[in-house]
This record gives C-alpha cells, structure tokens and sequence, in this order.
C-alpha cells in the first residue's frame, strides 16, 4: 500500500476540539503515514503530537498555520518543518497569542454593548489548550448560552468580518509570514487558495519566496484542484494537501479526508535541505 500524509490538521490548542492523542488515532485508522500538526499562530501543540505518534509509527512533521493580512484579505500562511524548540518563530508566537487574547477582549466589550453581558474572557479561553483564542471559540459560547442557533449565524450575525462583534487581528502581511518561517528553517506554503480567492497574490508571494502552494484539500472538486495544480506548476511552487481538519468545529471534514502521496513530503524534505543554513 502506496504511503499517505494529511499535513494539515488542527488540535485543542486552537480551534480544534480534539487532543493530540485523538487526532493521532485518526490518523492510524486512516493509514496516514505522515501527519503535518499546524495550529494557529502557535507552536504549543506540536510536542505532545510527536510523543503522542511516536508509540504509533507515525511521523510528523512540526507546522503551524500562521495568520495574516494584505489588502483587507485574510491570508493563512502554513509553516512546514520550523523549529518549534527556538528561533524567531518561537519568540514570536508569544506576540500572536497576546494579540488573540487582545482581540477577545475587544470583541466580547462590543458584544457587550450589545446586550450580551453573560459571556467572560476565562470561559471562551478555556476552550483551548493555549491562547490561540480564535472567533470559533466565541461562537460555540454565543450559541451554547442562546444567542444564536449555529456557528454559522454567530459569524453572520454577530462576529464575522463588518458585522457589530468583529474586531480586527494581529497585522502581519503574508510576506512577513514568509520571512518569519524561513528564519525558523521552514517551508512557506499558501493555506487553501481555493478559499482565500486571491489568486493574484500568488505570483507575487512566489517571487518573494513562496515555497508551495496548499492544491489538494477537501471538498473540492476536480476542476478546482487542476487550476491550483496549474498555478503550482507555473509558479514552481511545492503542492501540498491536506485535510484541514477541526474535530467537531468542522463536521464536514475530518482527518484523512484529503491525503497526499508520501513522494510529495519527500520533494518538501529535499526543498528544506537545499536551502542555505
């Protein structure tokens, strides 16, 4: 049986709600033999994943999924094989994680003028095992005490971007990103372009050292996939794939659901060793 990797998927240390032990289980009955862990804006969970693969046979490769901005667009940066024990990248996730836990605050004050007065900082951060606090976590409060019927309408209503909840994130530009990962000893791929819609970005983020490019991921039909197959090729950029899994958070996509051929971590194992030291 050909070798598979999912190198994208999330844990309870953001906006996952699984642990580490559940989401290497998943990984073993999927017949996964690479997993990439890529939380975001923090490298917390990163170590419990590897002990937690390693009774397993499992290898994984240390990610995170690094948030950023450029012309009033999210754009998700991941990070493969970083240092995740010291550098740049370390130092600067204590900065993202105050900047999430900032963000929160602003975010249930407005909610409070509002009107919803009964949700506290402490119970929305409790959701996660560190403080990448996230709009996820808001939204399970606001509809686990009443305020909305669904996730969706949380964001819809109350939180999602120009609705009366929304506070802004962390300003970081996706070539900042880039650089950051690089310092770290990593590869910089561009997170789901199929969902970002900023296509044109992808030419430029490649000239300032892009490394790949996110092609495979779930729920996407053939066409999609052989557009971003295309743009990869183009742009010389590694294509990577994976689930993008949540746990519960994301019932539509679990782990394993979108996997890779192993040759393809091998090709991102050669990009990292060529790359100056």
């Amino acid at each position: 049986m050909p070798k598979i990797a999912d190198l994208h998927m999330h844990k309870y240390y953001s906006d996952c709600t699984d642990s580490p032990e559940e989401i290497v289980a998943d990984a073993a009955k999927a017949q996964l033999a690479c997993i990439a862990v890529t939380d975001h804006d923090t490298i917390d969970g990163v170590g419990p994943a590897v002990r937690a693969a390693l009774a397993r046979g499992i290898e994984v490769v240390p990610g995170i999924e690094l948030s950023s901005e450029i012309e009033g667009k999210d754009v998700h940066v991941l990070g493969y094989f970083i240092d995740y024990h010291k550098g740049p990248l370390v130092e600067k996730c204590g900065i993202f994680l105050d900047a999430r836990v900032k963000r929160m605050t602003e975010m249930i004050s407005k909610l409070k003028a509002l009107g919803i007065n009964n949700v506290e900082l402490e119970e929305v951060c409790a959701l996660t095992k560190s403080r990448a606090v996230g709009r996820p976590h808001l939204a399970q409060i606001l509809m686990e005490k009443g305020w909305v019927g669904s996730l969706k309408e949380a964001f819809e209503k109350y939180i999602g971007e120009g609705r009366p909840g929304y506070a802004s994130k962390f300003k970081q530009t996706p070539f900042e990103a880039i650089d950051i990962i690089h310092q770290s000893g990593g590869l910089a791929v561009m997170a789901h372009p199929m969902l970002t819609q900023k296509d044109e970005l992808i030419s430029r983020l490649a000239k300032a050292g892009l490394d790949g490019l996110e092609v495979y991921y779930p729920n996407c039909s053939d066409t999609v996939t052989a557009f971003y197959e295309g743009l990869a090729k183009k742009h010389k950029l590694l294509p990577t794939g994976g689930s993008d899994a949540h746990g519960k958070a994301k019932p539509y996509t679990h782990v394993g659901k979108t996997s890779i051929d192993y040759a393809l971590v091998e090709r991102m194992k050669a990009a990292v060793a060529a790359k100056p030291k």
